[in-house]
């Protein structure tokens, strides 16, 4: 009976609560879980491990899927506005970019090699390549795809212009420089004329896509000269368009083919002028 007792006590203590609290941590751990959401760790925004300066930090930008890319590439032949949101959401990226200038650079020297090829057999005289363009091609595509909107993210910042990051401009100036690979695919063709009307087509599609998405950029500024940087971006995109021309894609044969070439080239009997 004692012990029954004692066991009785025991409940009657329990009973009262013997200073004993039963607390429920699941509404916590729910408004935890939805703060946590609002700062964006539960999100489906992409993880933001590592500091600016390691590597951890760029490899998310390279996890991107074949479809993925083609798609943003096939987008920037039919430029519209608002790409960024249209395409590079929710999150842009650098693997298409970099690998978009890399087969540029690519295309450029191999296509005008063969090039080179198909016009010193239509004038009889020896294949001479010029390896001196590949470096060229290097340095004029990734300085211009990668360093040029590097600069002109930093003037913005300068400016007070926070909308735009580095990678959403490194992206839309990668991906718009696609359409010169066909470009150079179809310069192969020894008709100057033709070779002319391929690069204004390609001028005019990718300056038209840089514009109408960079300008909306420029124009969130405050100060109204900021948006003078669009003539800047213009008249540096036509000398890239001219430059293309006249390193990659200039070459005549003694026999002219089609309509004269503006900027000339030698033709009858003489040896013809190769940029290769």
């Amino acid at each position: 009976m004692s012990g029954y007792e004692a066991i009785e006590a025991d409940d009657e203590r329990v009973e009262q609560g013997n200073g004993l609290e039963f607390k429920s941590y699941l509404e916590n751990e729910s408004n935890t879980g939805r703060n946590a959401a609002g700062r964006g760790y539960l999100s489906d925004q992409p993880q933001r491990s590592g500091s600016f300066w390691t590597f951890e930090y760029y490899q998310q930008y390279f996890d991107v899927d074949t479809n993925t890319v083609l798609q943003r590439c096939v987008g920037t032949l039919i430029p519209k506005p608002n790409y960024v949101a249209n395409y590079l959401t929710p999150s842009p990226d650098l693997y298409g970019p970099f690998w978009t200038l890399t087969t540029l650079i690519f295309s450029l020297f191999v296509f005008s090699s063969l090039a080179s090829s198909i016009v010193a057999y239509l004038s009889d005289q020896p294949v001479v390549y010029n390896f001196q363009l590949l470096s060229i091609a290097v340095s004029l595509i990734y300085a211009y795809g990668l360093g040029f909107p590097a600069l002109l993210w930093i003037a913005l910042r300068y400016m007070g212009v926070n909308d735009w990051s580095l990678i959403e401009a490194i992206s839309v100036w990668g991906y718009g420089q696609f359409v010169w690979i066909p470009v150079a695919v179809l310069c192969v063709i020894p008709v100057p004329l033709v070779r002319w009307v391929l690069v204004g087509i390609a001028f005019c599609v990718s300056g038209y896509f840089l514009v109408a998405n960079v300008y909306p950029v420029l124009a969130s500024a405050e100060s109204k000269a900021t948006r003078s940087l669009v003539i800047i971006i213009a008249l540096l995109h036509a000398a890239l368009a001219l430059a293309l021309k006249v390193l990659f894609f200039s070459y005549y044969i003694v026999k002219q083919i089609g309509v004269k070439d503006p900027l000339g080239g030698e033709t009858g009997d003489e040896v013809p002028t190769l940029f290769f």
